[in-house]
């Protein structure tokens, strides 16, 4: 049976703010996938990827087809940030965005413009051009959301590659956070938990010197998790 609604009904779209941190760079930060838009409005504008919701899809199926489609890039950490709907944020009606986090670690993932973008290209966070509808709202949000959750979430090891030394894990901590820690005492706190696996390698930085490389036992952590486990920073 169908149905008629004498309603209106407003669009519905997804946006992706997707996180990358290079641990190669001495003073890495953290950086933010953008698409340069095809299509008017904006076009030409830089803005966070994404796209309107398909009636035969869900809102996380969406993201993920978005994100592959202006990006090239699949199989990422995703997760549902928050839903935006001021009533001016898209000229061309009313339209709702519930908004998406990714990391990626950039070792991993070949970047390419898809089918609306012109391009795609990693812009550092304290360098953001100037963005189309309401996605340096989005940005904001998503920072202070990325923030908030690595203090009792192991989600920052998304970011790293496989194998790291610590640091690199103490770099990335430090550049999320907008802080620094003392070296012993974050070096005791991450160890005291047992989540890292000594790999035996070894990373080569400084002539004549190098690091251990460990590896994150996402096992182990999701079955202290289910136990009442907290990881807290």
């Amino acid at each position: 049976m169908s149905y008629t609604y004498k309603y209106p009904r407003p669009a519905l779209a997804v946006d992706c703010v997707i996180f990358g941190y290079d641990h190669r760079l001495e003073e890495s930060d953290l950086q933010i996938l953008l698409i340069e838009r095809k299509l008017v409005p904006f076009k030409g504008k830089w803005a966070l990827p994404g796209g309107f919701v398909q009636m035969n899809e869900t809102l996380d199926a969406a993201a993920v087809r978005e994100l592959k489609e202006e990006t090239g890039m699949e199989k990422v950490y995703i997760e549902q940030l928050y839903t935006f709907g001021a009533l001016d944020r898209d000229p061309r009606g009313r339209v709702l965005s519930v908004a998406y986090i990714a990391l990626v670690n950039l070792e991993k993932h070949n970047l390419k413009a898809g089918t609306d973008a012109e391009a795609a290209e990693w812009f550092s966070l304290n360098k953001l051009p100037a963005l189309a509808f309401d996605h340096k709202i989005i940005v904001k949000t998503a920072v202070e959301r990325l923030r908030g959750k690595v203090r009792y979430q192991p989600v920052g090891f998304e970011l790293l590659p496989d194998e790291f030394t610590f640091s690199e894990l103490q770099n990335l901590y430090e550049t999320v956070l907008e802080r620094t820690f003392d070296k012993r005492n974050f070096r005791k706190k991450i160890e005291s938990y047992g989540l890292l696996i000594d790999t035996g390698g070894m990373r080569r930085g400084k002539p004549n010197r190098a690091a251990k490389l460990y590896r994150f036992d996402s096992k182990r952590y999701k079955a202290l998790e289910k136990h009442g486990f907290m990881f807290e920073l």
